[in-house]
């Protein structure tokens, strides 16, 4: 990858600017990394920079200096929007109640070449992808970068809808920056969601590229384009996918949320009250990043699994990315990894990014297998000694209402080599808090079926959770020595897996008996147990190793 490439016209916004302003912005490094200038009537100049402000000169700006600017500028819109033709700079008025300019925001526009990166690989799944950021942190650079990779490189037709003519520039030849994409201009913002539906009417795109969706009617024609195969790259209000979810006008975006109620069984399984909230549809925006900030993302490659953890009350799992100033694609997991090796964090990668390696389902996406409380802080798993695998390092933890940021600042200050797992199938051993624990009554019960032993802290804080896993590595050989047939661990797990699928598909339905398939003694106990959880009846039948478990509705 190449370093990144950026183009920005500032000459000719500075010389709209007043004379002491053009002369305090004329060093080079005054004008590096430049935000925007503020005028304000009767107030000193500012320039704004990432994290700071500088004052420009000493002289209060006066209405004479505002007028000759604005006389100098195009016609402003009804956003309050003016800018300058065939560059991407933006000046923004304030006025006062008589509709007189009193104050003016200098916004730079810069064509960033090389951000595209972070996300080249998301481009080709052909998959509608929405951008979300705080104010500044270069959401409508990447767009318009996005626009012309789409366009040029990858020769699709491409429909920019420029509501503020900020991703095009001002004028009616629209910037370079945004390459082969046409631009489709809106007289007033309150029409930008017809002119979407415009545009895949008349103009048969394939990619329709958006800046802030922010209302009701916007969001629903998002959704009516996404839903006739059209392609869609936008960016909406909100610095991170929870800030949609709570947005009632925007939360369609990620698939809208309703109220549900359980049944009593239902939420007894769940473990949850009766009244929960749940997606209502598949999102609109399949894929998602959060931009934290100009060279760091987070992208959620599966906005619907996010959307539905945090529902959930879990925390998501996005991806980091990170460029680095030679052009470099850094990749980390926030909290934890795909696939089954622990992960290099922040390795340096060049070319495409790979797909993710497929993720093994985590206990909470089984209803059935769920945790209970352990008298003995240190208890082992029962048949641990007979059934535990032999492991290598490091060991692999499944950490149950632990802190997060807790438990990497004990990794990182006793240097151990233990790192996080997300499913018991997983973990080497499992580290829980005895109220988290209580809340899940099966874990233990499903830890015996693995072989991974369990143990139990009193409270989460640092010097619990490091004497935990100091614990654990000493313990590691007593608990590590013996191996357990695959086929027999292969064997514990899709018998529950069969009980449980035989139970919610067939007997509570449809009202049918199910008859399970033959197992040892050891695990038609644990599949009774479970029969028993959904209070239905169950009764073996056959012979030696022929005896199965039939279950009947109830």
């Amino acid at each position: 990858m190449a370093p990144q490439r950026i183009t920005d016209d500032l000459d000719r916004l500075l010389e709209l600017l007043p004379e002491a302003v053009q002369e305090s912005l004329a060093a080079p490094e005054a004008r590096e990394e430049l935000l925007e200038v503020v005028l304000d009537l009767g107030r000193v100049p500012e320039a704004r920079y990432p994290g700071r402000a500088l004052t420009l000169g000493e002289r209060p700006i006066e209405r004479a200096d505002l007028k000759a600017l604005v006389e100098r500028l195009g016609r402003f819109g009804g956003d309050n929007r003016a800018g300058i033709e065939r560059t991407l700079h933006r000046i923004s008025a304030i006025r006062n109640r008589s509709g007189e300019v009193v104050g003016l925001t200098c916004r730079v526009g810069r064509a960033v070449f090389g951000t595209v990166a972070m996300v080249r690989d998301l481009l080709d799944t052909g998959q509608s992808l929405l951008l979300m950021g705080r104010p500044g942190v270069g959401k409508t650079t990447a767009l318009r970068e996005i626009a012309r990779v789409l366009a040029d490189d990858l020769e699709r037709r491409v429909v920019v809808i420029d509501t503020s003519n900020e991703i095009a520039g001002d004028g009616d030849i629209p910037h370079p920056a945004i390459g082969r994409a046409r631009r489709m201009q809106v007289a007033r913002p309150e029409l930008q969601h017809q002119v979407m539906i415009e545009a895949v009417e008349n103009h048969m795109p394939e990619v329709i590229v958006i800046d802030e969706i922010g209302t009701e009617l916007e969001a629903l024609a998002a959704r009516t384009i996404a839903e006739r195969g059209v392609m869609l790259v936008a960016t909406a209000h909100g610095n991170e996918l929870a800030n949609l979810i709570k947005n009632p006008t925007l939360s369609d975006l990620v698939g809208g949320i309703q109220s549900v109620t359980l049944g009593d069984e239902e939420a007894r399984r769940r473990g949850s009250q009766k009244s929960v909230l749940e997606r209502c549809a598949e999102p609109t925006f399949p894929l998602a990043v959060e931009m934290q900030a100009r060279s760091q993302w987070l992208v959620h490659r599966e906005v619907a699994r996010t959307v539905d953890l945090l529902l959930r009350g879990e925390p998501p799992r996005p991806q980091v990315r990170e460029l680095a100033p030679d052009g470099r694609l850094r990749l980390a997991d926030l909290g934890g990894w795909t696939g089954l090796e622990p992960p290099r964090r922040l390795a340096p990668l060049m070319g495409s990014i790979p797909p993710p390696t497929p993720r093994l389902r985590s206990l909470r996406d089984r209803p059935s297998l769920v945790p209970v409380p352990m008298p003995d802080p240190c208890e082992r798993s029962p048949g641990a000694a007979e059934s535990g695998p032999k492991r290598a390092a490091p060991l692999r933890v499944l950490c149950l209402g632990l802190s997060e940021h807790l438990v990497d600042q004990a990794l990182r200050a006793r240097s151990m080599a233990v790192v996080r797992a997300e499913a018991v199938e997983q973990a080497d051993a499992i580290l829980s808090v005895r109220q988290q624990l209580g809340r899940d009554p099966e874990l233990r019960r499903f830890a015996q079926v693995v072989g991974v032993p369990i143990l139990v802290i009193k409270s989460d804080s640092l010097h619990q959770i490091q004497r935990a896993f100091e614990r654990l590595l000493r313990h590691r050989p007593a608990w590590g020595s013996e191996t357990v047939p695959t086929d027999r661990l292969d064997d514990s797990v899709a018998a529950m897996e069969e009980c449980r699928e035989a139970v919610e598909r067939v007997v509570l339905p449809q009202g049918r008996p199910v008859e399970l398939l033959p197992r040892s003694d050891r695990v038609r106990n644990l599949q009774a147990e479970l029969v028993g959880h959904y209070r239905l009846r169950w009764a073996e039948f056959g012979t030696g190793a022929s005896r199965r478990l039939r279950v009947f509705p109830a």
